[in-house]
């Protein structure tokens, strides 16, 4: 009789562990299910939510930056009846207060994959990027940029501001450097120290025009002269119409840059970085990566060089679904494009400059011209953040 008891027991312990197994397999499965519905490209949303068990119920945890995501989440376990704990912290965190934007304050800050020097560069930011703040830790922001690329930047490079701080420096008159690369210095005078390096798009407070110089403020309050010809005022600059040519000028002056990895300034780019870079220079936001800006815009057929257009994107890689490379075409089968250095290649085979990309064939191209204010190519003008 005793050994009945135990088995019943022994049974029912079963039968509750399967049920237990298969309510957590559930979980796991709405949690995958809401993270690809809502945060498909993990370079663009936080959606970083585990779970165990405490209890017999469910204890949710991480963080995430999709309010809307967490609410299906957690509606969704309610709906089966599934017992939970919400830990979850949607960002930006409560802690930080009113200070949830920032401005990049360094000619070029850093965007790093984690709150480290060390950590691999992934991005950068010009001087004047309206950034939102989810978290600091350590003294590292984890941002989010215009583009939606998230990472991570040394506090020191930043000026945290309030939602009203916003809103003043967004009616205040501002100037963009109009160079590839230059100086801001100490005083109008001829014998001047440096204040900060410049490169093309970067963005700054004007405080008064003296003769030949602005008188400017940066971010951070720094205050310093530059060159009034070396710069185009805001309002015109996001006033003008796009140019494909004057884009592709811009590429053609950082011919010889050196390569680098997360690069998105006419210091130093990677590929898809001088493509942002050139259309920058209109006032046009791409995409971060190569594979993201291959999504938008209108498709082209590649096959036939002269369907293509000065301008358009061609991408390199081993398929359409896996995209390495990007360049800008130019002409007669001659595209531009940051491989070692900025450079000039061919799409034909029977070309002296000839290279199969990155050791990837041409698998597709996209025009940018026709496209602006759709997804994923949004002029600045329109963008609210601005």
């Amino acid at each position: 009789m005793l050994k009945i008891k135990i088995i019943i027991v022994f049974l029912a312990l079963c039968s509750i562990a399967f049920a237990d197994n298969k309510e957590l397999k559930t979980v796991n499965r709405i949690i995958d299910s809401v993270g690809r519905k809502y945060a498909p490209d993990k370079r663009t949303a936080l959606f970083n939510i585990v779970f165990t068990e405490n209890s017999r119920e469910v204890v949710l945890k991480g963080t995430t930056n999709l309010p809307d995501a967490k609410s299906v989440l957690l509606d969704s376990l309610s709906l089966l009846k599934i017992s939970y704990t919400d830990s979850v912290i949607v960002l930006p965190e409560k802690s930080m207060g009113e200070k949830t934007w920032a401005i990049a304050t360094l000619s070029v800050d850093n965007i790093r994959a984690a709150p480290d020097h060390a950590s691999e560069l992934v991005s950068q930011a010009l001087m004047g990027t309206p950034l939102k703040v989810l978290e600091i830790v350590d003294g590292w922001c984890h941002i989010q940029t215009p583009d939606q690329y998230i990472g991570w930047i040394d506090e020191k490079g930043l000026a945290l501001k309030t939602d009203a701080e916003m809103t003043l420096w967004r009616h205040n008159k501002r100037f963009m450097f109009n160079h590839i690369s230059g100086y801001a210095v100490n005083t109008s005078k001829r014998k001047a120290n440096h204040v900060s390096d410049l490169v093309l798009g970067d963005l700054f407070e004007t405080i008064s025009v003296k003769k030949k110089y602005l008188h400017i403020k940066f971010p951070d309050g720094r205050t310093a002269y530059v060159k009034k010809d070396d710069c185009l005022a805001y309002d015109e600059w996001i006033a003008q119409q796009p140019d494909v040519a004057a884009a592709l000028s811009v590429a053609k002056l950082m011919l010889g840059h050196p390569y680098m990895w997360g690069g998105t300034s006419s210091k130093a780019v990677d590929c898809s970085g001088m493509v942002k870079t050139a259309w920058f220079s209109q006032a046009v936001i791409l995409s971060r990566d190569a594979s993201q800006q291959a999504r938008y815009g209108v498709k082209v057929d590649f096959n036939n060089v002269e369907n293509l257009k000065p301008g358009d994107l061609l991408f390199f890689g081993s398929s359409a679904q896996h995209i390495v490379h990007v360049g800008m075409y130019l002409e007669k089968g001659l595209y531009i494009h940051a491989s070692g250095l900025v450079r000039i290649n061919s799409v034909n085979p029977k070309d002296p400059l000839y290279v199969l990309t990155e050791r990837k064939g041409l698998v597709g191209a996209i025009r940018i011209i026709n496209s602006i204010n759709t997804e994923g190519i949004v002029s600045v003008k329109n963008h609210s953040w601005y």
